[in-house]
């Protein structure tokens, strides 16, 4: 067995034989070289949260575009509406990337999370087999006995005045026992053909490399990079009756019929109008 470059703090790295380490040289030599987008990948045993981390180092000059920073444990990882996203060591992929697309209008940069989205979700098909889908905005949801249930999360922070800090959270090992929450779920309770976290990372940023140079190149344009489609396709809120929760104690009810140009959610109200959602928590309603 090939020895790796992560240390445990209890004096051994093997303390869990269904959980090893990541291999960050392997990691490294894969994703990390000349006139790619990954310019250094950092793992650490245990932090708070990678995208606080993260965000830190590039207001101090410490992490140009490309960085990426895993955690192998989170013990204050946040998801929306700072929800917090708890999960046993070593049991999942905990990690942010920082983008600086200075090409691209910013008006357009609500797209990146979207963006991470279709590219997690294409990455994790290729390299774990399982079939996931989208919840509008930032949810990765896989199918556990027949119910739909959330496996990871997407989060966006701006870092500084050209960058974007993304973090991505996905349950990869976890068992029924393990999950925080009934609605939980994980890529191994969902039948993934693998669950080895080296080969998911490096297929989950080839992926988002490639994805993120289409939509750069179409300078943010979600349409002309096939992005749009993609994430309609993908988008298991589509065709739903769902409840949009809104900043101020708003909701809204109705089906939702598209994504549009902007990324935002557009709901069919019971009175005949279409309201575009920017922001929110989606409650699905009813079965797709």
């Amino acid at each position: 067995m090939t020895p790796r470059d992560a240390s445990e703090p209890n004096g051994s790295r093997w303390s869990d034989l269904d959980r090893p380490p990541l291999n960050i040289t392997a990691l490294r030599r894969g994703l990390v070289h000349g006139g790619g987008l990954w310019s250094q990948l950092d793992v650490v045993q245990r932090t708070g949260s990678t995208n606080s981390d993260l965000v830190a180092r590039a207001a101090e000059g410490r992490a140009a575009e490309g960085a990426v920073l895993v955690a192998e444990e989170q013990t204050a990882g946040r998801g929306r509406l700072d929800r917090q996203w708890t999960a046993p060591p070593r049991s999942g992929l905990f990690f942010s990337v920082l983008l600086t697309p200075s090409e691209v209008p910013v008006a357009r940069w609500g797209w990146l999370p979207l963006l991470t989205g279709v590219a997690v979700a294409t990455g994790l098909s290729r390299a774990a087999g399982v079939d996931t889908a989208l919840k509008w905005p930032n949810d990765l949801l896989v199918t556990v006995r027949g119910e739909e249930r959330k496996a990871g999360g997407i989060l966006a922070e701006r870092a500084g005045d050209g960058g974007v800090v993304i973090g991505v959270g996905i349950n990869v090992t976890l068992k029924e026992d393990e999950l925080p929450v009934p609605t939980a779920g994980s890529l191994g309770l969902a039948g993934a053909v693998s669950t080895d976290r080296d080969p998911l990372l490096r297929g989950v940023l080839r992926s988002l490399e490639e994805w993120y140079g289409k939509w750069r190149a179409a300078g943010g344009d979600a349409g002309v990079c096939g992005l749009h489609e993609a994430y309609a396709a993908g988008c298991a809120t589509l065709g739903r009756e769902v409840r949009a929760e809104l900043p101020g104690d708003r909701a809204v009810v109705g089906e939702a019929v598209a994504v549009d140009g902007d990324g935002r959610l557009v709901l069919a109200t019971g009175e005949g109008v279409q309201e575009p959602v920017g922001a929110g928590d989606i409650v699905h309603l009813r079965p797709a």
